[in-house]
């Protein structure tokens, strides 16, 4: 399970410190190669978020995982009044600052450094939340999720985007072929640290996806789950709600 997968395997450090580490790292080239990584497709999935988020008429959105903050300054296009992206990574956040500040939406999207897992905010407080490519880095994948559900308002939306494993041929193995060995020589390529990819592609693998994760969803407490996987499956959106 993905509580066992580390970026830095003989590290004494927590899975934890370890993704804060990491991330801090790969900071600078992290929105450049995500793009590279992904052929420009996750643009599509989070503009398939942004039209669920407008659904909701939202005034508080929480972006757990923010990373540099593409999909909080996504819903600057919304009703929210109070965005908020929490991240491990001071390094992240100091990006998503600048690209915050260079759009001029300082007074809606606020950066705060804060562990996923003990969510600074109250219960009931956020109309909709999301996680994009976060919930895997997780150290306790449960404990996040139920955070989450306790700051979630009921009636809310909670959305994850992540990684899942396509299971139809050819794409089963075209994804294997690509996560093993052409994702992790791109990370190595561009990247200082030739750890960090291999895990990304690692943990990916290794997270449960589909109906594997509606049901600790559903464990949890939310209701309404669905998921949408995307392009041939590599990606999946997962939808739920809180009573």
């Amino acid at each position: 399970m993905s509580e066992t997968i580390k970026p830095y395997q003989d590290s004494e450090q927590s899975k934890k410190e370890q993704v804060a580490q990491m991330f801090d790292t790969i900071s600078g080239n992290y929105d450049g190669l995500n793009k590279i990584i992904s052929l420009g497709t996750d643009a599509n999935w989070k503009k398939k978020i942004l039209q669920m988020v407008k659904l909701q008429n939202p005034t508080t959105i929480l972006d757990v995982a923010t990373g540099t903050g593409d999909l909080a300054i996504l819903f600057a296009d919304t009703s929210a009044t109070e965005i908020i992206g929490l991240d491990i990574s001071q390094g992240m956040l100091d990006i998503g600052k600048k690209k915050i500040e260079a759009k001029k939406f300082e007074s809606k999207i606020q950066m705060v450094l804060g562990d996923g897992e003990k969510i600074p905010y109250s219960d009931n407080y956020f109309d909709v939340i999301t996680v994009a490519y976060g919930v895997r880095n997780f150290e306790n994948l449960e404990k996040g999720l139920s955070e989450i559900l306790r700051v979630l308002k009921p009636n809310g939306l909670f959305i994850i985007l992540e990684t899942s494993v396509p299971t139809k041929f050819p794409f089963k193995q075209g994804y294997f072929i690509y996560t093993n060995f052409i994702m992790p020589t791109i990370g190595k390529l561009f990247s200082k640290d030739k750890d960090a990819y291999k895990y990304l592609s690692n943990s990916a693998q290794n997270f449960p996806f589909g109906e594997a994760l509606n049901n600790i969803l559903r464990k949890i407490g939310f209701i309404d789950v669905k998921d949408f996987p995307q392009t041939m499956g590599v990606a999946t959106i997962y939808k739920a709600s809180k009573k």
